[in-house]
């Protein structure tokens, strides 16, 4: 049998004129496609579980380290702040040396800064701990993305949509699991349980991945990530250092946390509009499309997505439902989310962009509004579990929708468009866990403080629906 025709065999019959593809190059991993899928999923799992593991322990963070829940909260901030500047490096550094290779040092860094988390000593030391363990996790996503490209051939499209279904997983496993350890043992549990499963992870990927291929990339844009870093970090140091009752509106560190943030804002934005190939092409930045999709995904972030981490503290702070109680009701969010995503997916060629973002919107407004209630004839624990399951709901009409509006305005571009979408909606998030735990900690009643933090979160979404009326509407076109 010929070279060609060998080819041809492995991969259905296609032929390239460029030569042959990553999994011409590698036929004897075939048979193994499902172990390849199985192994980088495992890892994926992990990294979304701690995007949501670490909200019902907080309060016990926060007790042992005798911490303000302000410094307590950098625990979920940092980890989303590390994600969104390590994807993209992760990306391209893959495309450099190698998905294996990426893959198994995102794990030794993920799984080794996980076990120092569960040994950390200060709420300071845990933080940085956090900072490192998303890098790790940050870097599954681009490397386990190249590797089912790469050896999927025809099939990729099917595995990579699969991916899809892991995130709401670890968002329903996550909360249950961190309740679970913070009752039966210690938050440290939540930590070191990734650690014999990283193991398993490392030596399964060492045997069956294979090395895959390398390419010639563009020069990663290490001074656009440092500067997008620099204006998040430091904007969120200024608001945490504020949450000391101490500390006052004309406090210089305060003040000067925040100057450098307005100055690495400027800085970011003259790098993206002069530098040949920036981390955000500076096109992808304004106009009304792009424009008002950022300010929308920003404020999507905030209310959506920043109170999810912070449920499971309002649970406990105002009712006093226990750790395990208050990170199932996070699971109920993401059920809700999940029992309408897939028709929500289904309809958007009928129904636009438009009509399912505002009435996302609205029913997550609802769902909030209904939070920061007195519970009225059900118990606190079934009230909020219904309020979140509402707020799911709302989440799985718009999000498909708001994940879409901006594709088509530039087809070409969907990877960058992707990781700008996952950065304003962080970026939201970050700040809103920020301000959320600055005002909480300033406050006589925390769990009061944070009801009126949910009521501001559903008008903050009820403002945004006039700027879904400049989102570009294609029915029936995609």
């Amino acid at each position: 049998m010929s070279r060609v025709e060998s080819d041809q065999r492995i991969v259905g019959g296609r032929t390239s004129a460029a030569g042959p593809t990553p999994t011409d190059a590698l036929p004897e991993v075939l048979p193994h496609r499902r172990l390849i899928f199985a192994i980088v999923s495992i890892a994926l799992f992990m990294s979304s579980i701690d995007q949501t593991i670490v909200a019902t322990a907080l309060p016990a963070i926060e007790h042992d380290f005798s911490a303000h829940i302000n410094w307590s909260g950098w625990t979920i901030t940092i980890y989303a702040l590390g994600q969104v500047m390590a994807m993209p490096l992760a990306g391209k550094i893959s495309d450099q040396f190698g998905r294996k290779k990426v893959f198994l040092i995102a794990a030794v860094v993920f799984i080794a800064a996980s076990l120092s988390c569960g040994f950390a000593t200060n709420i300071q030391t845990l933080v940085v701990l956090r900072a490192v363990q998303a890098i790790g996790g940050g870097a599954f996503m681009p490397s386990a993305t190249g590797i089912v490209s790469d050896h999927f051939g025809k099939d990729r499209d099917r595995a990579l949509g699969m991916f899809s279904s892991i995130f709401p997983i670890g968002g329903i496993v996550g909360p249950i699991i961190g309740g679970a350890f913070v009752a039966a043992w210690s938050w440290r549990g939540i930590f070191l349980v990734n650690v014999p499963i990283g193991i398993v992870l490392i030596v399964l990927a060492t045997i069956f991945i294979p090395r895959g291929v390398t390419r010639r990339t563009a020069r990663t844009d290490l001074r656009g990530v440092l500067l997008l870093g620099l204006l998040i970090l430091s904007a969120m140091f200024g608001i945490t250092y504020l949450g000391s009752a101490s500390v006052s509106l004309d406090s210089p560190v305060f003040l000067g946390s925040e100057a450098v943030a307005l100055v690495a804002a400027w800085l970011f934005v003259r790098h993206s509009r002069t530098y040949p190939a920036p981390f955000i092409p500076f096109q992808l930045l304004r106009g009304r499309g792009f424009g008002t999709m950022n300010l929308i995904n920003l404020l999507y972030g905030a209310a959506a997505l920043g109170f999810g981490a912070l449920v499971p503290l309002y649970a406990e702070n105002r009712f006093g439902i226990t750790a395990l109680a208050a990170g199932t009701l996070l699971t109920a969010r993401a059920v809700g989310m999940i029992c309408v995503a897939a028709l929500a997916v289904a309809a958007l060629r009928r129904t636009g962009y438009q009509l399912p973002m505002i009435v996302g919107f609205v029913v997550v407004a609802g769902g909030l509004a209904l939070m920061s209630t007195t519970p009225r004839g059900l118990t606190p624990y079934l009230w909020l579990a219904v309020a979140a399951a509402i707020t799911g709901v709302g989440m799985g009409m718009s999000t498909p929708a708001s994940n879409n509006a901006s594709m088509q305005l530039a087809p070409d571009q969907v990877a960058a468009i992707a990781g700008l979408r996952g950065m304003f909606r962080q970026s939201g998030a970050i700040m809103a866990v920020s301000v959320t735990t600055t005002i909480v900690a300033r406050s006589a009643d925390p769990g009061i403080a944070q009801a009126h933090i949910f009521a501001a979160f559903a008008g903050l979404l009820i403002l945004a629906i006039p700027l879904v009326f400049l989102v570009p509407d294609h029915r029936g076109s995609w």
